[in-house]
């Protein structure tokens, strides 16, 4: 009787090699377009074929080899992917905490601040209830007991100071 072959014995791994790699380094090829980490992807799939052989049946080589191929290109765009969007965000970060940003950042903020607190008291209430608070105008209307068109000729006036009082201070 014949011995089944087995995965792990180093004749059948050769022989499934010698089947397998040319067709699977085409198809990652065709997958990347990119024929060296085709080559690392095939290699890496026979790898995994070999850490695993005890587990994969013979007959289901083809399919694991080209399953496990997918799945490394699969991650390795979403690791390139991280990567590229770490060095975006850290590329915006270095842009925007220059000392000379950080600067401008704080002396804008205090102009800000300035001008929002010599605003009416009216208008600053509406105001920061709206912007920062987040409260919708007929919320703020019935609050202050006012109409509604009343909350948003406060917040026009309020905003035409404000913009006033900072293209002012932005022109010194």
């Amino acid at each position: 009787m014949k011995e089944v072959d087995s995965v792990c014995q180093e004749k059948t791994y050769h022989d499934l090699y010698e089947s397998y790699a040319g067709r699977l380094r085409n198809f990652m090829y065709y997958r990347c377009g990119d024929l060296d980490k085709a080559q690392d992807l095939m290699h890496e799939a026979f790898v995994r074929l070999w850490e695993n052989c005890t587990k994969v049946l013979v007959d289901k080589v083809k399919s694991y080899l080209f399953t496990t191929a997918h799945r490394l290109f699969l991650n390795q765009i979403e690791h390139e992917k991280v990567v590229l969007k770490f060095e975006r965000r850290s590329d915006d970060k270095n842009e925007y905490e220059s000392p000379h940003f950080l600067l401008e950042e704080k002396e804008f903020k205090g102009q800000l601040e300035a001008a929002i607190s010599s605003l009416p008291e009216g208008q600053r209430t509406v105001f920061l209830l709206h912007k920062i608070d987040k409260i919708p105008f007929q919320e703020i209307a019935d609050m202050q007991e006012i109409s509604i068109s009343a909350v948003h000729k406060k917040m026009y006036k309020a905003m035409e100071k404000l913009r006033g009082s900072i293209l002012k201070e932005t022109k010194i």
